[in-house]
This record gives structure tokens, C-alpha cells and sequence, in this order.
């Protein structure tokens, strides 16, 4: 029945599944393997755009700008943040190149060059908040 859908209901339904699903509806059929590999993208953009931002956010607490204790508390904040969208970007990527989504070589570097830094513990971003 998934498989008779219109391409707009697809859409729709798509943009609602949560991230650690996603990748599994995109074995439906072509339409929906599609759908997803656009939404999958877009959410690895918005993960990107949002550390890019969150990284923005933690610039004015540097250890010369604030008190130490108000320091500790945000930049714990911030670590935790960021970890938690690192994860979630590095495990969309993850999902994508493990179901043939990418196809761009250069993207595909990036992504196993990112997994295997996390994987051993590292900054696959560069952020220094590790």
C-alpha cells in the first residue's frame, strides 16, 4: 500500500519520521528511497547549520570574558550540546553511505573520514570541545 502513494503524501509522511527510522522506509520503492535521500540531506544540513550556530553561541564565553564558574557550567553545556548534534549528523551521514545515498566521492570521503574520528575518540569536526 506504501508503495501507492502520491509523491506529495510521501513527502509529508517523510519530513515526520524520526531520524533512526528514516533510512528504513526508503526500501518502499524508488519514489521513497528519493524522498528520503532529500530529507536526509537536508537533515544533515541542518545539523551542520546548527553547530555552526551553537559554535557561534559558545564564542563570547571564553575563560577571559566570564567568571570561572559560569564558564564551567555553559561550556559543559555547549560540549554536551554539540556531542549530541555530532551524533546525530555523523549518524544520518552514517545511514546514507551504508545505503548507497551518496554518491558524490569527496562527500563520501568526508563521512568515513568523520566516522573514524569519532569512532576513536576524535574532534571529526574540529571543534575542540572533545
Amino acid at each position: 500500500m506504501l508503495d501507492r502513494l502520491p509523491v506529495e503524501i510521501v513527502k509529508r509522511i517523510v519530513t515526520k519520521i524520526p531520524d533512526t527510522d528514516l533510512i528504513a522506509v526508503s526500501k518502499v520503492d524508488r519514489v521513497w528511497w528519493q524522498e528520503v535521500r532529500q530529507e536526509a540531506y537536508k537533515r544533515w544540513k541542518n545539523y551542520a547549520t546548527t553547530i555552526g550556530y551553537v559554535r557561534a553561541l559558545g564564542k563570547p564565553f571564553e575563560k577571559g570574558n566570564v567568571d570561572w564558574i559560569t564558564f564551567e557550567d555553559v561550556n559543559d553545556f555547549y560540549k554536551r550540546w554539540i556531542d549530541h548534534l555530532t551524533e546525530d549528523q555523523l549518524y544520518i551521514m552514517e545511514k546514507m553511505l551504508r545505503n548507497g545515498m551518496v554518491v558524490d566521492p569527496q562527500e563520501r570521503e568526508t563521512i568515513e573520514h568523520a566516522l573514524s574520528e569519532h569512532r576513536w575518540g576524535g574532534d571529526p569536526w574540529g571543534l575542540g570541545v572533545v
